[in-house]
């Protein structure tokens, strides 16, 4: 079996729309929060008005560290499955609630777990000597069959500093994060042919469209960004760097941003001084240009669905045979 021909998976979900009043939804889970003792956390990818309500926002990262320092009994966690499944991972005594079981993620998806074990035991049977690294975006069945997890954060600092240097490195799921890193740390590397659903279809003809008509703007692209878009950019990194990035900008610049369009809203918060124009996706044959800068598992998480979930108690993220395996490798992954 070769790499190349594993499949790529993605299953892009709509999301309801609700009509109740956001503002009776916020009072609702603010009471729920009180009556559940729960602790929100949403990632910057979820809808701004999830982000306002969260005790904790950030990137996989940071909400992964956020997560081991809640104290209350229950964590409803605004992003994505493995997300979630993460959060249990670190407190498996805690009630880990996620608003959709359907809000999943096309990299996770890319390679599944029974698949990975398989290319592994070839490699193996190869007499070929790796280390496997995951990024973050991948489920725990995968990352408890793995030697070390990685964030878009972290990933060069883990590359380089706790990777054994004299074996080889298969990298998964994302190509294109595995690509930038081997750019950047020289490290080569057997890259899974996984890839973003979001960030794989940023067109280059349309960001050059934007810069022409935005003279002056400044480029930022996530790293799970195809190659030709990264060559364009002027910052080059996950969503914390840019938050830095921009904070540390005093001077009102206008950025032109590709990566997933609710990222819009940390960064006004953070550094509203600045003008910031999200990376149009493809152009269709119609002329108009989609909106595939939003994630459709991400968008799963809405205001009444996080009601829904701390009122009923569900769905919630059970513990798995396999967490305690993944439980290791994320703690000397991201937590030391």
């Amino acid at each position: 079996m070769a790499i190349q021909d594993l499949p790529v998976v993605t299953s892009p979900f709509t999301p309801q729309v609700s009509d109740e009043d956001p503002l009776d939804l916020i009072e609702e889970i603010e009471a729920l929060k009180k009556r559940e003792d729960a602790t929100i956390l949403a990632h910057f990818y979820v809808g701004g008005e999830i982000q306002d309500i969260a005790d904790f926002t950030g990137d996989s990262l940071k909400l992964a560290r956020d997560a081991t320092k809640v104290t209350t009994k229950t964590i409803v966690f605004a992003g994505v499955h493995f997300m979630a499944e993460s959060a249990k991972i670190m407190n498996p005594e805690k009630r880990v609630l996620l608003p959709d079981l359907h809000a999943g993620c096309s990299l996770a998806e890319s390679c599944p777990a029974d698949r990975l074990k398989s290319y592994q035991e070839t490699l193996r049977a190869q007499g070929r000597e790796f280390e496997t690294v995951a990024y973050i975006n991948t489920t725990a069945a995968v990352k408890s069959l793995c030697d070390w997890i990685v964030t878009s954060g972290n990933a060069r600092e883990i590359i380089e500093t706790k990777v054994d240097k004299n074996k080889e490195i298969l990298f998964v799921p994302d190509q294109h994060l595995g690509r930038y890193i081997t750019e950047v740390t020289g490290r080569p590397m057997i890259l899974w042919p996984g890839s973003c659903m979001v960030h794989e279809v940023f067109s280059l003809q349309d960001l050059n469209r934007a810069k022409k008509n935005n003279p002056g703007a400044l480029v930022m692209a996530h790293p799970e960004c195809p190659p030709n878009l990264l060559s364009v950019a002027d910052v080059v990194g996950g969503t914390e760097k840019m938050r830095q990035y921009v904070f540390a900008r005093k001077e009102p610049t206008k950025f032109l941003v590709a990566t997933e369009a609710n990222m819009i809203h940390p960064l006004q918060k953070i550094a509203p001084w600045h003008e910031y124009i999200p990376v149009p996706g493809i152009m269709t044959d119609t002329g108009e240009t989609c909106a595939c800068n939003k994630c459709p598992h991400m968008a799963l998480n809405t205001l009444a669905k996080v009601r829904d979930c701390l009122r009923d108690g569900k769905p919630e993220i059970s513990w798995q045979p396999y967490f305690e395996q993944a439980r290791f490798v994320l703690d000397r992954s991201l937590l030391k």
